[in-house]
């Protein structure tokens, strides 16, 4: 099985990391087909081709046609835009699973789907800082991680890694070389083992699903950062589009319009079908919804047998996890590791005595 990275010669973000890995070690040219030149390295396959980087879809069907290899997964390098052009190093999955039949997705992707999210994400979140910070290029850039948005359309797990903010970014040599490193450590081209692989031997870990939040979803950012934690797909609230009962609804089992549920569900399946085995967990950026959104939620994921929660693992220590969610701590109290009750020495082997604590 191969992993496909994808890049575009119109982008200078794109092609840009594209250049400076395959001036590593170990490539070989490929085959070319319909336009695409592609490259080789061990189990990894790097395509260029000269459209936009949303409009190239279903590749990895077509490259198993032509070479009968089969694809594990995709990988897409990009710029990336804000509007407050701060320059950005970023990692996101990609859907747009808000979208109703009919509707024209603005930067590809097709209406209601969403593709099982990258299980590297997270790792990568984590790897690219540590590269960026040994490189320098930290305070200047922020690395962050956005929400699921755009396409193109796949089927196998897709993650996208962008450079941004403007043009004078998009052509940084030593951001190039930051993304180019990230994976060739990634993918474990130097020989060390590649970061991010999912394996039955993480069975029963925690995904975290995130609902809600702006673009950048920083509450669900933390949490990946914080500990070992999984990340699926991250629906901001552009893409939980909720309309809201009249006066007269409320109260009399008013139904909450929008697509909402439908992109809870499609970023859910996807996010399962990505981490087989895995406990996908729905984390609700709480601040970013009101009373009435909440509640709706909350009511769609138990009818979905949806669990909701913080991953336990997401804080370091049992002091700060018992003093910002004791409920969760209770709750998850089976599944803690020791090293994460180790309050000063201390390890609370039951409940009782580490209520004694509180």
């Amino acid at each position: 099985m191969v992993t496909l990275v994808v890049a575009t010669t119109t982008d200078p973000a794109s092609i840009g990391p594209a250049s400076a890995l395959l001036a590593m070690p170990g490539w070989h040219p490929g085959p070319s087909f319909q336009g695409i030149t592609s490259f080789t390295n061990g189990e990894v396959r790097l395509l260029e081709h000269d459209k936009g980087i949303v409009e190239e879809d279903r590749l990895d069907e077509r490259w198993e046609e032509v070479t009968g290899e089969v694809v594990d997964e995709i990988i897409f390098l990009s710029k990336h835009t804000a509007v407050s052009n701060r320059p950005a190093l970023t990692v996101h999955p990609i859907g747009v699973p808000h979208l109703r039949e009919g509707d024209v997705p603005p930067q590809g992707g097709k209406p209601g789907w969403a593709a099982p999210p990258s299980p590297r994400i997270a790792p990568w979140l984590k790897l690219l800082k540590k590269i960026a910070e040994s490189h320098n290029l930290i305070p200047e850039f922020e690395v962050t991680l956005e929400a699921t948005h755009h396409g193109p359309e796949t089927n196998k797990p897709t993650m996208f890694v962008e450079i941004g903010s403007t043009e004078e970014y998009w052509r940084r040599q030593d951001a190039a070389q930051v993304i180019a490193l990230l994976f060739w450590e990634g993918l474990g081209l130097g020989g060390g083992a590649a970061v991010g692989n999912w394996s039955s031997e993480n069975d029963k870990k925690k995904v975290l699903l995130g609902l809600g939040g702006g673009h950048y979803v920083p509450r669900h950012m933390d949490i990946v950062m914080k500990g070992d934690v999984w990340v699926g797909h991250l629906l901001s609230g552009y893409s939980l589009p909720m309309e809201e009962p009249s006066q007269s609804e409320v109260g009399k089992n008013a139904v909450v319009g929008g697509t909402w549920r439908d992109s809870i569900r499609a970023a859910f399946e996807a996010t399962k079908a990505a981490f087989p085995g895995g406990e996908i967990l729905a984390h609700l950026d709480q601040k970013s919804f009101k009373s009435w959104q909440k509640n709706a939620i909350t009511e769609f994921l138990g009818e979905q047998k949806i669990k909701i929660g913080k991953p336990v693992y997401a804080f370091n220590t049992f002091k700060e996890a018992i003093y910002e969610d004791p409920l969760l701590v209770l709750s998850n109290w089976n599944a803690l590791d020791a090293d994460r009750c180790d309050w000063y020495g201390i390890y609370c082997s039951t409940e009782n005595e580490m209520l004694q604590f509180l």
